[in-house]
């Protein structure tokens, strides 16, 4: 890619960027289409537009993102999404920080160099050569001026390293805040005990989970809930579902024939597979006769589930919050495989089919996951290489012969030299998330929050391994794995060789990933389009249409490892071509402002781990710092600059780092402080209705009263 193309590629980014821009400020002042651009306002009860002005202006949403602030944020979407934003910033004043030292020392350095460069060291795989002479690879080997790199490299290290600690400070702040607020939650009077030992004797598992806790506990102890296998159950439950959503549809149905004809036109039904055959019947009369039948059938297996499918795991109760965290990190038996315990995540977040899994068959799983998630990554780099490969314009020329005379059209011609391999990378990413969630899930994971951070490292490692080291030495892969496997010391200047020559690919991608994509994110074409269309050709009822416009959350599992990418990138390339600064500074920027009004008027949390995920940035952040500063010293070792060994202590300094902040801080992440908890409550909380928030939906019932919900859990199995 020549600087031609590289500045073509750029400003369509950026018009593309300012037309979706544009169709945001138009689309979203349409009544119609509220309800994809101000759900979570509206899910809140809120007047979309209460307290925001109705102007055309296309950057109006930059003014509420600047007046917002982080309590706001915690009040509207939760901590989690405030510890995204601590995320953001960070790795912000991280750039700017890094930026106001590189781009006015390093790049005149590199420019005022007279040398030859090298081809196997050009930050260009093309004839980009203006980057080149603003970059590392102009200066000369040996030479002095490379003293001011290795300087830099000690400087964004130091600048990382100090904002992260204030980082790790705030989120624990954030975190014990949130905690100790005199609004009580559910799950701070409940905890998680798996591996109950055999029953013995004639108890049921009721009573000998009680005595057991009671013994221990005395009166601070106030009931159990016995997990339960409700696969029949909740089967039964979801068909009931169903079919009360058709007879809601049916009766709309009616009722909007009624308008137009006094006696109506009352739908139909055949019976037989998918309703596609069998006897065509009143589709009303039919759906109710199944909704009773499955009603029956419900409380039947409900009472079945509860006395015969008991588990050896289940939610303990206590009487205040303070019982509750100290039980949580307590070791009650001699053995580590005998009733172990963990704090209780949020109802809606238990996966229950994973509480009764034993704890040796947690392990096992854990590391045959691990080995498949290896298996994974390594092979995806075959076809990341295949599509890579056929993505190039005369490979498609080659394949699709019809493209011919479009392709070669200059204009379009240029663009697809600069957004094809792009495009086809983050297509193809975007069918790894579910399997990756897959896996995490079937480890043994309880909670649908700590599912979701497992699949974001398992995602992370994937783009750092597939991405960017892949597409970095992707040319020549299979040779690479082979130098390796014979001289494993070769890794670091291999990765240095092939680095600088990606420069202008990364450079392209990130623009990309910051124009396009946040420009999509704001505009939210693509949510608008589905709920028009889903509206007119699916939707009859309330219910379905609220359905269909639903936002969803934030999607953490896969935009915090995408995030990581930029991150991993734009560190490793800062000192190398320090012109990425700026691009990193303007992804995460522009980040920053455009989820703001996402995150307070569009997206709803699906869950709240009051900031846990925090650990997991922090660590990966380092292991990013920790991979800069090795392919730094492996390239200062290209230049045979052997003052490069004052590079070793800082990976060593970081890894200490990590040491540190983990001991400080860490503990308060997995566990809740007694002090946090202690804090006095506005109100004495409904214990019942505690208990009744985490007894799953199948297994309550209108007719089902408190009382014969604990006779049941009460009897023997």
């Amino acid at each position: 890619m020549d600087f031609s193309s590289f500045l073509t590629s750029l400003a369509t980014s950026f018009i593309l960027f300012l037309i979706l821009i544009l169709l945001f400020a138009w689309l979203s002042r349409i009544p119609a289409n509220d309800v994809v651009y101000y759900p979570n306002r509206i899910l809140h009860g809120l007047d979309p537009y209460d307290g925001l002005r109705r102007t055309r202006n296309p950057f109006a949403w930059i003014r509420e993102a600047l007046s917002s602030t982080e309590a706001d944020i915690v009040r509207i979407s939760g901590v989690d999404s405030a510890v995204y934003f601590v995320f953001l910033t960070t790795v912000l004043g991280i750039l700017v920080l890094s930026g106001l030292f590189l781009l006015p020392v390093l790049l005149p350095v590199a420019a005022t160099a007279r040398s030859k460069i090298p081809a196997n060291e050009t930050t260009s795989q093309g004839s980009f050569n203006d980057l080149d002479k603003l970059s590392m690879a102009h200066i000369q080997e040996k030479s002095p001026r490379l003293w001011a790199f290795l300087i830099a490299t000690y400087w964004v290290t130091f600048v990382s390293l100090y904002l992260l600690w204030k980082a790790y400070k705030h989120v624990s702040h954030l975190r014990a805040e949130a905690l100790m607020s005199p609004q009580f939650k559910d799950e701070q009077f409940a905890i998680i005990v798996r591996d109950i030992p055999a029953l013995s004797n004639d108890q049921s598992r009721k009573e000998q989970v009680d005595s057991y806790f009671k013994a221990i506990y005395g009166d601070l102890f106030y009931r159990s809930l016995i997990v339960t296998d409700n696969s029949k159950v909740n089967k039964i439950y979801q068909e009931l579902e169903g079919y009360r959503k058709k007879l809601c549809r049916a009766e709309f149905v009616y009722a909007e024939s009624s308008s137009s004809n006094p006696e109506g036109t009352k739908p139909t039904v055949k019976t037989g597979f998918l309703g596609l055959v069998g006897d065509k019947v009143d589709a009303i009369e039919y759906y109710n006769r199944k909704i009773k039948e499955l009603i029956s059938k419900l409380e039947a297996e409900q009472t079945l589930t509860l006395k015969d499918n008991q588990r050896a795991a289940a939610v303990i109760f206590f009487t205040n919050r303070v019982t509750a965290a100290s039980a949580s990190q307590s070791l009650l038996d001699t053995m580590v495989d005998s009733w172990t315990v963990s704090d209780a995540p949020e109802p809606r977040q238990i996966i229950w089919e994973n509480l009764p899994k034993r704890y040796y068959e947690r392990e096992i799983r854990q590391y045959v996951i691990y080995f498949v998630v290896f298996l994974t990554i390594f092979f995806y780099m075959i076809p990341i290489g295949f599509i890579s490969a056929l993505t190039t314009l005369d490979k498609l020329k080659k394949l699709l012969p019809f493209l011919k005379p479009i392709v070669n059209v200059p204009t379009i011609k240029t663009v697809l030299e600069a957004y094809l391999p792009q495009l086809a990378l983050i297509i193809f990413l975007a069918l790894l998330p579910g399997f990756l969630l897959f896996l995490s899930k079937a480890e043994g994971i309880t909670s649908e929050s700590h599912a979701q951070r497992a699949a974001s490292g398992k995602y992370f490692y994937f783009t750092i391994l597939n991405v960017f080291i892949g597409v970095t030495i992707g040319s020549t892969l299979f040779t690479a794995l082979k130098t390796i496997e014979k001289s494993p010391n070769s890794a670091i200047t291999l990765l240095a060789t092939s680095l600088p020559e990606s420069a202008t690919f990364f450079l392209t991608f990130v623009a990309l990933k910051f124009f396009v994509g946040y420009g999509l994110e704001l505009s939210r074409i693509v949510p608008l389009i589905i709920f028009h269309l889903k509206k007119k050709y699916l939707c009859k009822t309330e219910a379905e249409i609220k359905e269909a416009w639903a936002p969803g959350d934030l999607g953490y599992a896969t935009r915090i490892p995408n995030d990581m990418l930029i991150v991993t990138v734009v560190l490793c390339y800062s000192v190398i071509a320090p012109l990425i600064i700026p691009f990193g500074v303007a992804y995460f920027g522009l980040g920053w402002l455009s989820f703001i009004p996402q995150v307070l008027k569009v997206y709803v949390p699906s869950y709240e781990s009051y900031g846990r995920a925090w650990p997991h940035l922090f660590i990966r952040i380092v292991a990013s710092l920790i991979l800069y500063q090795v392919t730094m010293f492996g390239y200062f070792a290209l230049k045979k600059f052997y003052s490069a060994v004052f590079l070793i202590p800082l990976p060593i300094l970081s890894i200490i780092f990590i040491s540190v902040c983990n001991k400080k801080f860490y503990r308060f992440f997995q566990t809740t402080a007694l002090d946090v908890a202690s804090h006095p409550l506005k109100e004495t909380p409904d214990l019942k209705t505690v208990f009744r928030s985490f007894v799953p939906p199948s297994l309550k019932c209108e007719k089902r009263e408190e009382d014969e919900l604990e006779y049941a859990l009460s009897s023997s199995s």
